[in-house]
């Protein structure tokens, strides 16, 4: 019986999830298989795979065949790079020791790439991010640029209000003119009115104090007289 190991596909249309498993070469795509050896998911970039190494790494050792798509899964994890230095540790050509150093050194080196892959995906996406706010926002200002621009009345009617305001004062300030004038007239008419009336009031003042010492003079006389009888 031979062993391939194969993706099976789950979830919805448009994304995939495909489990990774090592079944019978006769059995369906989806149908039955031996052992469930990890997850696969292309929606993530980079794409996302959760792999039993060991169980996997048995399974190539024992001869499965995996397919195109599960061949690329298992270079990418290590598997293949791990059954080529276990096969040369068993044809001799070096030592389990250097095996697992060179798989550590290979694993070291992987794990970089990935991870700087990964920092670049990221830095991309905010500066992508940061374009697209800066769009919109031009966007924004142009619009309310357009609107401000379409409710601002046009600059022949701002004119045209200042000049009609302009003329409004005038018009005011002439009908005002003569009503200025009239109370500057009434004015200097009753300037002598009040001169007179100062001058009467300066005449009287003398007859005033007259009058005040003839009762005064009379009532010294009489006395005077009173006292000569006596």
């Amino acid at each position: 019986m031979a062993t391939k190991i194969r993706l099976q596909r789950h979830g919805r249309k448009g994304r995939p999830i495909f489990t990774i498993v090592a079944a019978d070469s006769r059995a369906k795509r989806d149908g039955k298989y031996i052992e469930n050896l990890g997850q696969y998911n292309p929606n993530t970039n980079p794409a996302t795979i959760d792999l039993d190494f060991d169980r996997a790494l048995d399974w190539v050792m024992k001869g499965a065949e995996p397919t195109n798509t599960a061949l690329a899964i298992l270079k990418y994890k290590g598997v293949m790079m791990k059954k080529h230095l276990l096969l040369g540790v068993q044809k001799g050509a070096l030592t389990a020791e250097q095996a697992e150093e060179r798989f550590e050194s290979w694993a070291a080196d992987k794990a970089g790439r990935i991870d700087a892959k990964i920092e670049t995906l990221n830095s991309n996406a905010k500066a992508a991010k940061e374009e697209r706010l800066k769009a919109e926002a031009a966007v924004k200002e142009a619009r309310a640029a357009a609107i401000a621009a379409k409710n601002a009345p046009a600059p022949e009617v701002v004119e045209e209000a200042e000049e009609a305001a302009a003329e409004a004062a005038e018009e005011v300030v002439a009908e005002e003119a003569p009503a200025v004038e009239a109370a500057e007239e009434v004015v200097a008419e009753e300037a002598p009115a009040v001169e007179v009336a100062e001058e009467v009031v300066a005449e009287e003042a003398p007859a005033a104090e007259a009058t005040e010492e003839a009762p005064a003079a009379e009532a010294s006389e009489e006395a005077s007289e009173e006292a000569a009888a006596e």
